[in-house]
């Protein structure tokens, strides 16, 4: 298999694997939104979101996946309130730890695969170098406790993958991307941590990779790619560097803005109020995801200009 990208991939496919039934749950979430669009070649896509399916409720959720009886289960949704997680444990744990548990036991059940994601807040952002699959985890965060419990109750069962992945953006929703291209308008100055180091990663990349793994587990029977990968653009940065960037790339687009690069000033962690801590390091290395898949992940500048384009 040449190293071609996903995109060229799923080009190819046409009609042929149009044969599994779906199930997409968070279909509004950021993630969600971009997979609901890209799924439905694979077959019969059932998209839900938290108004047609309480993830609270694990007895509702039993009786769903019993209903629908799908070929695979997608867990797009997540508690994702970093802040907000630390005063709503019973919810923010209700979603990312019993959801998933409960998803990967149904899954095990009907003898199918379950696609989680995660994060790289499930770990302490100490290590010098890129975090792998297999470095210890140590959050920091109630938010990223949850989602590092969450990925021990998925594992629990075989046929699982869990994609583990970094500050994601869209043209959905709400992320850094947006907020900064809002305020560069609005904002005669900005002031952004640059001792916090990671990928920005689109949700178009994640979807992409996310339709790589569904085609290759349609295709083949005896699929045996599962367990844990880091997915996330290419490339490094700092948020007051991505938020340097994202206002030159808007003026270039042809954005008014109030603020551009030489008025974002940078400042430290420490100088940023925020009630949950953050990990500095956040470098996922994705080695095992691109030798294991034959796959090309684009550079998060490129991704970013992408989007930009999409929503300005």
């Amino acid at each position: 298999m040449g190293k071609k990208s996903s995109q060229w991939r799923l080009q190819k496919l046409g009609t042929k694997t149009l044969r599994m039934r779906i199930l997409l749950i968070g279909c509004n979430g950021q993630l969600g939104s971009e997979l609901r669009f890209k799924l439905n070649k694979f077959g019969e896509l059932v998209a839900v979101n938290r108004e047609q399916l309480d993830l609270a409720n694990p007895n509702q959720i039993r009786m769903f996946v019993d209903r629908i009886k799908p070929g695979i289960i997608i867990n797009a949704a997540a508690y994702t309130n970093v802040d907000k997680a630390e005063g709503e444990h019973e919810l923010c744990r209700q979603i990312n730890v019993i959801s998933p548990q409960i998803f990967a036991e149904c899954a095990n059940q009907l003898k199918i695969p379950l696609i989680h994601y995660s994060t790289d807040y499930v770990f302490d952002g100490l290590k010098a170098g890129d975090y792998l699959e297999s470095d210890s985890t140590n959050p920091q965060s109630f938010y990223g406790k949850t989602k590092c419990e969450g990925e021990e109750k998925v594992r629990l069962y075989n046929k699982h993958i869990i994609l583990r992945t970094s500050w994601i953006f869209s043209k959905y929703g709400e992320n850094f991307l947006k907020t900064i291209l809002k305020h560069i308008q609005n904002k005669n100055s900005l002031s952004i941590i640059n001792d916090q180091i990671g990928a920005p990663t689109s949700t178009s990349t994640l979807s992409d990779v996310t339709c790589e793994m569904v085609r290759l587990i349609l295709e083949n029977k005896n699929f045996k790619y599962f367990g844990t990968f880091h997915a996330t653009n290419s490339g490094e940065t700092s948020w007051f560097d991505y938020a340097k960037f994202i206002s030159s790339e808007a003026i270039k687009l042809g954005v008014k803005v109030r603020c551009p690069p030489s008025q974002i000033q940078p400042i430290s962690s420490s100088e940023y109020s925020a009630v949950a801590k953050r990990p500095l390091n956040s470098k996922l290395n994705c080695e095992k995801l691109k030798k294991t898949f034959m796959l090309e992940l684009p550079s998060w500048q490129d991704e970013v200009k992408r989007v930009l384009r999409e929503i300005i």
